[in-house]
């Protein structure tokens, strides 16, 4: 008799090692995906997710996202970056939509000062909706759940596609990948690590673009200017951020200079004969009103990109 009753003990503790693991999704091909994992994820200041962006403008970078505010009177999170360097460089590259404000109730983003439900939680495979995300308005649909991770494949109106993967072991964003119409790889964010109990300075530079120019080889100077009008809301920035890249030909030579209505001139810079300079960044005072820009650049390659945003800056210690 020892033999049957050891057969029903068995099975038994076995049932028990499933519930202690938590329910799983039985369908769908959806692996071990639990049903806390469909569902909105509840993040806690301090949470961190370390990330690699890449871009073919400006290579690639890293990034160490951090939940630096809850607010529960507003609805809302906040992200900042680990890095002020980092803070500043997503600032006037402008290709992290996933920084400022946050939902709560969804973990939408802002996008010219209106939430997108980029994510449509509780997962379900074929579900779609629509958003608005780096400049595009979206079509997306949720193809396929598998170990906790949702996958979405999105396109636009003007045939870009989007496709991300959210972990909901994770609690965001394990992979996106933006391609435009023409195939090209305009972004590419991939998790590398998720932590929690950050501890440390957390920043977040408010911005919006003023001016983005590419200049090539000329006899002559070059002259241009961008205006410094202040913020939407009416606030000054509290500085003005800057992004260079540079190539100078083997003979050539360049120089830039900055100068605000007042005449100083906060930035000035100079280059010889096959210099090159690939994102530079800094920050300089923002004066309202304008600013005059002189370039010179000799020899047939030389070029110069120059990127300029005003930003509102802000820091929490946590």
């Amino acid at each position: 008799m020892r033999g049957p009753w050891l057969l029903v003990a068995l099975m038994a503790s076995l049932s028990l090692v499933g519930c202690l693991e938590g329910p799983t999704v039985d369908s769908g091909g959806q692996g071990n995906t639990t049903a806390d994992e469909l569902v909105l994820p509840a993040w806690d200041v301090g949470d961190q997710w370390l990330y690699t962006f890449s871009t073919p403008q400006f290579g690639e970078d890293s990034a160490r996202l951090v939940v630096a505010e809850v607010s529960e009177d507003d609805g809302l999170y906040r992200l900042g970056i680990s890095s002020e360097r980092e803070a500043q460089r997503h600032a006037v590259i402008n290709h992290n939509p996933f920084l400022g404000r946050i939902t709560m109730d969804a973990l939408s983003v802002y996008e010219q000062g209106e939430a997108q439900p980029v994510f449509n939680f509780p997962w379900e495979v074929g579900q779609t909706w629509t958003f608005t995300l780096l400049g595009q308005a979206w079509t997306a649909e949720t193809t396929s759940i598998y170990n906790g991770v949702a996958d979405v494949v999105a396109q636009s109106d003007e045939e870009h596609r989007l496709m991300y993967s959210f972990s909901g072991r994770e609690g965001f964003l394990e992979s996106l990948v933006w391609t435009d119409g023409d195939l090209v790889e305009q972004l590419r964010m991939t998790l590398n690590q998720a932590k929690s109990g950050y501890e440390g300075d957390v920043h977040f530079y408010q911005a919006r673009d003023l001016l983005d120019s590419m200049y090539g080889e000329n006899d002559n100077d070059i002259y241009d200017s961008f205006l410094d009008s202040g913020h939407p809301d009416g606030e000054d920035w509290d500085v003005l951020v800057w992004y260079l890249d540079v190539n100078i030909a083997s003979g050539g030579s360049g120089t830039l200079t900055m100068k605000d209505h007042q005449g100083a001139s906060p930035l000035t810079r100079a280059w010889g004969s096959g210099a090159t300079e690939k994102g530079a960044i800094g920050t300089v005072p923002s004066i309202s009103g304008d600013y005059s820009l002189t370039v010179t650049l000799r020899g047939g390659d030389s070029s110069l990109h120059l990127k300029v945003a005003g930003a509102i800056a802000t820091q929490w210690t946590l």
